[in-house]
């Protein structure tokens, strides 16, 4: 199996599968979202097109950021801590955030299309080990300055090395994703809505038993929880 890296700005050009990482916070917070009972969430890249789905799906939530904050209209966050406080059964969440989302909306040509983070490392490279395919791109979205994106990147090196059939050390990869641009905010106790607790939370290896493939329904990018 070869592997392959892109970003945001190149990530339209991959094709085969494609795994679309966000681990601070998008794709963990989503994971944690199907904990709670979310029937499927819908990926979107605008702020505005979250809110028309959300007026015509019934039983729908919004959920996202702008700048790591829920903007006005959304009904939750990017933050698995509060994500946690809410019962979600049966629901429909529609999700746009600066990163995540945007990766998945941006990968037209993949012909199979996953979301992930380390709460479904392991259940993801079953997921793509079934299927046995000749390549992986990894979709690096958090990569957009020099400084930023490494705890994805940590995330993709981990799971490569689990699909070359390696044993990682776990705590090595998880420090690089305490030491990252982004776990800054959450490092600051007077940063409300960037929870320290979120950090152990995108950082729970193999939390769940379940893949978060992306397939298209009707137009739109629905992403499910797959049980492996």
């Amino acid at each position: 199996m070869n592997f392959h890296y892109t970003n945001l700005d190149t990530c339209h050009a991959a094709t085969g599968v494609v795994i679309v990482v966000d681990v601070l916070r998008a794709f963990s917070n989503a994971a944690y979202a199907f904990s709670r009972g979310a029937e499927k969430i819908i990926l979107v890249g605008d702020v505005d097109e979250a809110l028309s789905l959300k007026s015509q799906i019934p039983n729908s939530k919004a959920m996202g950021e702008v700048g790591g904050l829920p903007p006005a209209g959304f009904d939750l966050g990017n933050s698995p801590t509060q994500i946690l406080e809410h019962d979600l059964s049966g629901m429909t969440i529609i999700q746009r955030t600066g990163a995540g989302t945007q990766g998945a909306v941006r990968s037209k040509n993949a012909d199979l299309l996953l979301a992930s983070s380390f709460v479904v490392a392991k259940a993801t490279v079953k997921y793509i080990n079934k299927l046995a395919p000749e390549s992986v791109t990894f979709v690096i979205t958090g990569q957009y300055t020099p400084k930023h994106g490494d705890e994805d990147l940590a995330f993709a090196e981990y799971i490569e090395s689990l699909f070359k059939g390696k044993q990682p050390n776990g705590e090595s990869f998880i420090k690089r994703v305490f030491k990252s641009r982004d776990a800054i905010q959450h490092l600051d106790p007077e940063e409300i809505g960037f929870p320290l607790s979120d950090l152990d939370l995108c950082t729970y290896i193999n939390a769940f038993d379940f893949a978060m493939p992306v397939t298209k329904e009707n137009n739109l990018l629905v992403m499910r929880k797959t049980k492996i």
